[in-house]
């Protein structure tokens, strides 16, 4: 398998970065990655590093990160960030072309935290990219992914009542798991994408002798750009709005309904 990247939609990725939507996804990450990382400071394989947003965050926080990002106009935004970074910030950042198919690279090395988060449903197959990445998860480490699991990507065309997409949805879900195979479906930067079973993930994850530490639903009251109420004014109210999904995504049934799920699993020490 190899990592596929989206250039007809990178821009749009871009252009997103200061919506609510991507803001309250980042803040959501940040605050369960820490309590996972257990406030040490490690070695970070950042996959499909993007513009940076993690890799800096958490260089920042006194982590080693090797941010991989095999898409060279995305590559070239996150040299470009890293150079802004403070000099103390930088030097904890190795920056390499690395993708998923492509991970030999780093096969003489272990990481504390290997991240995929926003990437999976890029690849062709979820369960192959976790066995691979889960390869390189030291003894107590963790593999986090952030990915779009089958039934958000059923639920969210019902819950703006665009009642023909939800039916369609449904329909391709009953068929896919039929056969076996990912529902496919466009997301909302207009890019091909695949949605995760995730009785699968979490199987692959523990053939390759992981454990689901802990899973999350993300932003699930509060939903994307052409259902999304206007934004809070307020610091206070924008507390509030996080930490309501922040309690909603730790939780059944409410985390199941996540536009994203974001599932930690760990290497036995």
């Amino acid at each position: 398998m190899s990592d596929s990247s989206f250039p007809g939609s990178r821009q749009q990725w871009l252009d997103s970065e200061e919506s609510l939507r991507v803001r309250l996804r980042q803040e959501l990450l940040r605050r369960q990655l820490e309590a996972h990382l257990r406030g040490r400071r490690g070695t970070v394989l950042d996959l499909g590093a993007g513009q940076g947003h993690k890799s800096l965050e958490l260089a920042e926080r006194g982590h080693t990160v090797v941010a991989a990002e095999p898409d060279d106009d995305m590559r070239a935004v996150l040299h470009e960030r890293i150079a802004a970074a403070a000099p103390e910030v930088r030097d904890r950042i190795t920056v390499s072309p690395a993708g998923f198919g492509a991970l030999v690279a780093f096969a003489d090395r272990r990481f504390d935290a290997v991240l995929a988060l926003g990437v999976l449903m890029y690849l062709p197959s979820g369960t192959a990219a976790v066995a691979e990445a889960a390869e390189l998860v030291a003894p107590g480490g963790i593999l986090a992914i952030a990915v779009r699991l089958d039934v958000s990507a059923v639920w969210r065309p019902a819950r703006l009542q665009d009642w023909p997409a939800a039916l369609v949805a449904l329909e391709q879900w009953e068929q896919a798991r039929a056969g076996g195979s990912d529902l496919r479906y466009t997301n909302e930067i207009g890019a091909p994408a695949r949605a995760d079973s995730f009785d699968r993930l979490v199987a692959a994850a523990s053939d390759a002798g992981l454990h689901l530490e802990q899973w999350y639903g993300i932003r699930i009251a509060y939903d994307l750009a052409d259902d999304e109420p206007a934004p809070p004014t307020e610091a206070a109210e924008l507390e509030t709005l996080i930490a309501v999904e922040e309690r909603l995504g730790a939780m059944d049934p409410f985390r199941q309904l996540g536009q994203l799920a974001h599932l930690v699993f760990r290497r036995p020490a």
